[in-house]
């Protein structure tokens, strides 16, 4: 149980350098079921992948953390890669510059399409991806990915969820692990 005067786990950044990659994700491990399992729950909205985080804990260090969220995510079943497809944004945050008019107008057809063909939100990790790059990877990606059948889909979409909550799992460690600063 966490101490009583702890910082309650915050969705906030810190300014501060983050966390060394060893350190064991210490406010995750300590925090109690309910609180842990709504900060996991920012990183992959499926409930199934979060409980399983959260009945794992604790974790000596991020990579133990990161081991843990690949195996839940590839154990998935259908309806909770749904679930956790419903909970992402409709549009991903890329640049948005006066030259990207028209990208930003195809990215909106082709997301209709997707949607349209294969009933939820595109997700892509752009982690890698350098900013002034992201509208270009995200529309290639969209345009490529809509020629796939639905199964082939299927697995790539949880492919890239399972890589957004691997990003989004670091980020979070890294901001709690870092000292609070309220933002």
């Amino acid at each position: 149980m966490p101490p009583a005067q702890e910082p309650p786990l915050s969705p906030h950044r810190s300014p501060s350098p983050p966390a060394e990659p060893t350190r064991a994700p210490e406010q995750l491990n300590t925090a109690e079921p309910g609180v842990a399992e709504a900060a996991l729950l920012t990183c992959c909205g499926s409930h199934l992948w979060a409980r399983r985080l959260v009945a794992h804990r604790p974790y000596p260090d991020l990579e133990a953390l990161l081991a843990a969220s690949d195996e839940a995510a590839y154990d998935l079943p259908p309806a909770d890669l749904a679930e956790a497809l419903a909970c992402e944004p409709l549009w991903p945050a890329v640049p948005r510059q006066g030259t990207y008019t028209a990208a930003h107008t195809a990215l909106r057809a082709a997301h209709a399409a997707y949607e349209s063909r294969f009933g939820h939100v595109f997700v892509i990790c752009l982690d890698d991806v350098p900013p002034t790059q992201a509208l270009d990877h995200l529309l290639a990606g969209i345009r490529a990915r809509l020629a796939n059948d639905p199964e082939e889909e299927r697995v790539l979409a949880a492919e890239e969820m399972r890589k957004l909550a691997r990003g989004r799992l670091t980020r979070l460690v890294h901001d709690l692990n870092s000292p609070y600063v309220p933002v």
